[in-house]
């Protein structure tokens, strides 16, 4: 998958990704949605593990941004963690929506993903794709960290779901 470069590429291809991942959801039976066990030794073991994850990463990068945008610096990823240990947060977020039901979350993940889509939509292409143009960026681009919290996100969870879709076969 390339990565968008531009504004227009971002929304185009956040929007597309995240349609064609529910669009592969639901070419499950529901009850392989709502209730089917991933045969993977990881992490996400059903459907709502994997669209928890994304609603997580989208809850942090509106913080981030909220925090970042009015000129403080944002614990990214997340307070107490570090890029390093990514895998011990994600481990955390998944505890975190061990209660929630599928439905529960497809309702959460789709305003997080309204929620980012605002961001992308309000900026230029300059803001969202220069480098160092907003301090809490660091040596990147406001763009990179959109990228990364909504299609390429997005793409993971579909390899992930096709990885599954084949283990069913």
């Amino acid at each position: 998958m390339t990565r968008p470069t531009n504004k227009k590429e971002l929304i185009e291809m956040s929007n597309k990704n995240y349609k064609s991942m529910f669009e592969l959801i639901n070419s499950f039976e529901k009850s392989e949605i709502e209730n089917g066990k991933i045969p993977f030794p990881d992490r996400d073991k059903n459907m709502r593990d994997i669209l928890a994850h994304l609603h997580h990463w989208h809850i942090m990068m509106l913080k981030w941004y909220k925090v970042g945008m009015s000129g403080e610096k944002p614990d990214m990823p997340a307070k107490g963690y570090t890029w390093k240990t990514t895998q011990d947060l994600n481990y955390k977020i998944w505890e975190m929506y061990q209660d929630k039901s599928y439905l529960e979350i497809v309702k959460m993940i789709n305003k997080s993903f309204d929620d980012v889509q605002k961001i992308i939509i309000s900026h230029s292409d300059d803001e969202l794709f220069t480098k160092k143009k907003y301090g809490w960026t660091g040596s990147t681009s406001l763009g990179s960290y959109l990228v990364s919290a909504t299609s390429s996100h997005y793409d993971w969870a579909m390899k992930k779901i096709k990885k599954y879709m084949k283990a069913l076969k």
